[in-house]
């Protein structure tokens, strides 16, 4: 765990802490973040951070479990989507019974729906499983929160978790070693008696407050898409779908222009999903080039929660099948191309897919994934195979080229200059359709460029061999 320094002045306010606290968090960038502030005074920190990680910001809405006749006496922690966090051993210290553990686990319950609803509305909150979380606060002064919530984070899947503050005593790193991984604080000033010594403006933070800075965090990111009026023209089809597969129903959005030349489901890994603003404007030029899109969640809402899904390629894959053979079944689908793109785990997942004597798919591109958890299936792979990594992100990186190794099918492995395939600029635009243009290994993203994807396999051969070898 790292800490910073003495301190020797304060901060002006909140936002300046930000500010300053994200200098020291820049390597962090490139693992594509979740920026999580605490409620509520934390949250006016973090937006500062994810403004200049250009991460995405959410909150994350813990309540400590008290002990019934000293509240302040913590047993555990609840948190959203019914996580349940328990101290056994201080619950039996303290004597305290099923019946009122459970009367106060249901009352902090109820607050913690109401604060979750009140602070985002009707926005889901972004799934941690797979990703780093960054926990910011305004600072530290017991740990007891900051620990009920690293607690929370990483029951709902976090893969690391990074706890960053701009003030905490010097003994707060021992306090939260168990659990988080890393510990990021400006000023460790001693003696400390309250974080709101070093602070020359401490006034509280609203709900409204935190209600504004998480609509404007949403809306600068959303803003960054082009306008879709630039993209597409209206689809013949734009439904949300519901898609049954083995022990699960499935939600999706199927997009399907007007003679459509080809349909590319889209392979969600960990941290994304049918809603991310990047799925969906890859989706759009997509759309605009011709090819229909299903855009879908491969988990369910509850089984995110346990990271070990997001890994396990093998129901992954498995669904993915189902969900081709329910979309190739459909009336005016039967003889359209089928393509998949994948990210993260989603591209070994597509990849296990291809694998499947049953399943028909084009081509295959996997986005700053990981196709080497596709293991044994990759030298079955028969479709043409575009393998895109940032050109700096040299452990993925390595990961590709070790997967490349093993496939026998017709592929190529592209690099995007930065840490990312579609990160690392601050036009998406740009980046997305230089994506768009790998993905459909076209130039100009023309429609009738990309109808090569219906053609026969030589034609498909063709196509993937234009550019860099």
């Amino acid at each position: 765990m790292a800490v910073g320094r003495s301190a020797t002045t304060t901060f002006s306010d909140r936002v300046a802490a930000g500010k300053l606290l994200a200098t020291s968090l820049m390597q962090l960038r490139p693992e594509n973040p979740v920026v999580l502030g605490l409620p509520r005074g934390g949250v006016p920190v973090a937006a500062a951070v994810a403004e200049a990680l250009e991460a995405p910001l959410d909150v994350i809405v813990v309540r400590k479990l008290g002990v019934p006749y000293q509240p302040e006496f913590g047993m555990g922690a609840v948190g959203e989507g019914g996580v349940r966090v328990v101290n056994d051993q201080i619950r039996r210290m303290a004597q305290v019974s099923s019946r009122e553990l459970a009367s106060v686990e249901r009352r902090e319950r109820a607050e913690v729906e109401a604060r979750a609803h009140r602070f985002r509305g009707d926005h889901p909150r972004i799934p941690l499983a797979g990703r780093t979380a960054i926990l910011v606060d305004d600072g530290i002064a017991t740990g007891n929160t900051m620990r009920a919530a690293c607690q929370v984070a990483r029951t709902q899947g976090a893969k690391r978790i990074v706890v960053a503050v701009p003030v905490a005593p010097p003994d707060a790193a021992s306090l939260l070693q168990d659990v988080a991984d890393e510990m990021i604080c400006v000023e460790t000033p001693y003696p400390f008696y309250a974080v709101g010594q070093w602070y020359a403006d401490f006034t509280q933070v609203s709900d409204d407050e935190v209600t504004l800075l998480l609509a404007r965090a949403r809306a600068a990111r959303e803003s960054d898409d082009p306008p879709a009026d630039q993209l597409t023209d209206p689809p013949s089809r734009d439904d949300e779908v519901t898609v049954p597969v083995s022990g699960a129903r499935l939600a999706g959005r199927l997009t399907v222009p007007e003679d459509a030349t080809g349909l590319v489901l889209f392979a969600h890994g960990s941290g994304s999903g049918r809603h991310s603003p990047r799925n969906r404007y890859v989706a759009n030029v997509l759309n605009h080039a011709g090819l229909g899109t299903l855009l879908f969640d491969l988990l369910t809402p509850t089984e995110e929660f346990d990271r070990s899904n997001v890994f396990d390629i093998e129901l992954l894959a498995g669904r993915l099948v189902d969900v081709t053979h329910s979309l190739a079944a459909e009336p005016g689908h039967e003889q359209r191309p089928i393509g998949y793109f994948g990210a993260s785990t989603g591209a070994a997942a597509a990849l296990v897919a291809a694998a499947e004597q049953t399943v028909r798919v084009s081509a295959v591109v996997s986005r700053g994934g990981r196709p080497d958890l596709a293991g044994e299936a990759l030298p079955l792979v028969q479709a043409p195979t575009l393998l895109i990594v940032g050109s700096r992100d040299w452990e993925v990186l390595e990961l590709n080229r070790s997967a490349q190794r093993r496939l026998r099918c017709l592929n190529r492995l592209e690099q995007v200059p930065g840490n990312s395939p579609v990160r690392g600029t601050r036009n998406p635009a740009r980046r997305c359709r230089a994506g768009s243009g790998l993905v459909l290994d076209v130039p100009h993203s023309s429609a009738a460029s990309v109808s090569r994807l219906e053609g026969t396999s030589q034609r498909r051969v063709h196509g993937l061999r234009r550019g860099r070898e």
